[in-house]
């Protein structure tokens, strides 16, 4: 197969998975990479080309969005290792933003809670009698 019809039929394989709702999933990011391997795509010129696709179609890359949040909690937590219910805020309107509608604000609160989670980055400043960070997880069901 030559190199444009391997490179047509990977941009098929996103456009496929994406063009209903204009969003890609970890899962059809997993997927769409294995048919790149399996046409001998190198996996960072997969992943290259995935974020071009997606960029240039108007389509949500879920890992961007992921990755995105990570360096804003690690930024947020960054001057004294708690990230506080502002900061917390402000990654949760710059995702809701970037996200487009495609996830409401309660996937997108556990997102960020799950990133921060599983970096070791969920220390919140709180205050005196009240600890948002508790009561925002027990909201969105993950308390």
């Amino acid at each position: 197969m030559a190199m444009e019809d391997i490179k047509k039929r990977f941009v098929d394989e996103i456009k496929l998975r994406a063009y209903d709702d204009k969003y890609v999933d970890k899962g059809e990011e997993r997927e769409i990479l294995q048919v790149a391997i399996q046409q001998g795509i190198s996996i960072d010129s997969a992943r290259a080309a995935l974020a071009q696709v997606c960029e240039h179609n108007g389509y949500i890359l879920e890992s961007s969005i992921l990755k995105e949040i990570k360096e804003q909690v690690e930024t947020a937590a960054g001057n004294d290792g708690k990230v506080d219910e502002k900061e917390f805020s402000l990654i949760f309107q710059n995702t809701k933003r970037k996200m487009q509608s495609k996830k409401n604000d309660i996937q997108i609160k556990r997102m960020i809670v799950e990133i921060m989670e599983d970096s070791g980055l969920n220390k919140v400043k709180t205050g005196w009698f009240s600890n948002w960070y508790a009561s925002m997880k027990k909201d969105i069901g993950m308390g």
